[in-house]
This record gives C-alpha cells, structure tokens and sequence, in this order.
C-alpha cells in the first residue's frame, strides 16, 4: 500500500463529540474508510480519512482508540496503525512494518500493546516516536497459529482474548511486559469487557462445522480478574453465531450480537428469552453502546460488498435514526 498526500483537501466543521466508524472494507481491495456522525443533529460525514488527507486509508481497517488527543486506527491488511487528529482528522503519523494489527491499546504515555493475527507476538510501541519498541511472545502460540485480540485494563494488567484457532485469555503485568497467568476457556473467545464488579466477560464462537480447531456450543464466560477463575457460563446453542461483547456506560449491563442485538444484566443468572432487537434481513456485523446515554448502535454489513447501513436506537429498542457508511461497518470509537 502506498500512501500518497494530494492538494484541495477538505476542511471539515468538527463537534467536540460524537461517534467515529471504522469500515473494513473488502480484503485486499484496500478501500476501508472512516466515517464521522454527529448525534446532536443527526448528520454523517463518510471517507473522512481520504478526504482530509488526500489517501486511502489502506486495507482492511480492524478498530480504533483515542489517546493522547490522536484517533489511532488499526489497519490489518495494510500492516499499520494510523494516529490522526480527532478534531480535524488529519494524520500526526504512523507505526509501520507490523505484522497483522488487530488492536491497540496505550498503558502509559510512552507505550501501547499492538495485538496481531498470524504473529505469537504482542508488539510494544512507544506513542511518542511512532516506534516499535518490542514485543511480548504468547507461550504456546506458534507464529502461524497466534491470535491475539482486544484488551482491557485493570490496575497494573492489561487482559487479551487469544481468537483464531485459540481458546484463552491472557493476563499481562505492564510493569514487566511479561504474560503472568491464563485461563482456557471455550473455542474462539472474540470479544471482552469489563464490568462494575471489575470482571472479565467474554463471548466464544465455538469455531464451525469441519474445523481442524473443533466445533462446539458457543458460550458466555464470565471470569474473576484477580485469578481468572471462572464465575459463570452462559451456553448457546449449537450453530449460533455470537460476537461483539459490548458493555453499558454504567458497567451493569452486556449487549451482544447472536443474529438479534441481546442485553443482559451482569447479575443475572440465565441468558435472555427475548432479544432487544430482533433482526429483520439485515447482517449485524458491529455493535457500540453510547457510554452516556446507553443508545444502541448496530453496523449492517448487509452483503459486505455495497454501503452498510448504520442503526441507532433508544435503550428499549425503539430506532431513531440509520444513516450510510463505508462498505462493512465494523467498529466503533467514541469522541467525548
């Protein structure tokens, strides 16, 4: 991927808030896109990142944070991690040569963790410098079947869902870059959070018919951060599909994707009967709570080939408005 600047870029009006949405685009067609919606008046800003900067944003574009004042987004394909204004979306730099990017997430001012697929390596980065600066290798994990996905903190440790053709999660001490403890779980754990009560929740695919990996029930795990002991598990059925653990502003609260967009409160004891948004033929591929509000937010991937379509609904379901983005909406960052 080449990124080249061009001239006659666009200057955009920016709110202080609002939600970013990171388009995957196709693999290898290199057209993922950022988009910019502002909930105050319902408007939408598409290919915010090509638009400002004159450049595509590269391949497969996986997720995004903001730290230090910068929107860095994760580009897999494409093997970087852009870092851009968040009020003017205009690039501040970049951290190249990564293997598969998935995710980021910063544990200090000078360093982050860089989660990939297809690498046993964690990279480290240093913000500042746009650098790699090292990296934490997952015992167990050979480069051709590594796999590590979103992290959450908690005091001194970062926790990491290991995905594809992986079964556990991960428990890093930020003072010495070293992984300290990990608890097997399900087939495939692909998303984790955090609640009020500082647990771990992640949400397991349970793999599909025919792979070399297995093939079971997924389930919803919930886990002790202290020991990684397991509190809880919720099963689904065979051949359900759930994905995109998601948790309220308040921490009391787990959304998830399973076809229909389901809620749970994190103290109770059975998985819903009711889902709080059924689907109606559409692909729900991406997910978001507004963390101040607890609006829902649903990215339609529909055929992964046109537009998606953006869903934003009250807390009981109720839409209030859907908008076009890029082509398979993916992921989420807030701007508050």
């Amino acid at each position: 991927m080449k990124w080249d600047y061009s001239e006659g870029l666009t200057d955009f009006d920016n709110p202080s808030s609002g939600l970013f949405i990171i388009c995957e685009g196709n693999f290898q067609y290199s057209n993922a896109t950022l988009s910019f919606y502002n909930p105050e008046n319902n408007s939408i800003n598409n290919e915010i990142f090509f638009r400002t900067n004159g450049m595509k944003l590269g391949d497969v574009a996986q997720s995004m944070v903001i730290f230090d004042n910068k929107g860095w987004i994760v580009v897999n394909n494409s093997h970087v991690v852009f870092a851009i204004d968040i009020d003017t979306y205009k690039e501040k730099g970049r951290i190249e040569n990564l293997t598969s990017p998935r995710y980021i997430h910063f544990v200090s001012e000078n360093k982050g963790y860089v989660t990939q697929i297809w690498d046993n390596r964690i990279y480290i980065v240093d913000p500042k410098s746009y650098s790699i600066t090292g990296s934490i290798e997952v015992p167990g994990m050979s480069p051709s079947s590594g796999s590590t996905e979103q992290m959450v903190q908690i005091g001194q440790y970062v926790y990491c869902n290991c995905w594809s053709y992986q079964n556990r999660i991960i428990k890093i001490d930020t003072e010495t870059d070293q992984i300290v403890d990990e608890i097997f779980v399900g087939i495939q754990p692909n998303s984790l959070v955090v609640d009020k009560y500082q647990r771990l929740w992640t949400i397991t695919d349970g793999g599909y018919d025919g792979s070399p990996y297995g093939y079971e029930a997924p389930a919803l795990y919930c886990l002790s951060s202290e020991d990684l002991s397991i509190q809880n598990v919720f099963k689904f059925k065979l051949g359900d599909s759930p994905s995109e653990i998601q948790i309220n502003g308040d921490k009391d609260k787990i959304y998830w994707i399973n076809d229909d967009i389901w809620s749970m409160d994190v103290d109770a004891f059975a998985l819903p009967a009711f889902p709080v948004i059924p689907h109606n033929d559409t692909k729900y591929y991406g997910l978001t709570i507004d963390p101040l509000n607890n609006e829902i937010y649903v990215a339609d991937a529909i055929d992964h080939s046109q537009a998606g379509m953006i869903y934003r609904y009250t807390p009981d379901g109720v839409m209030i408005d859907n908008f076009y983005v890029g082509v398979t909406p993916g992921a989420f960052c807030w701007k508050y």
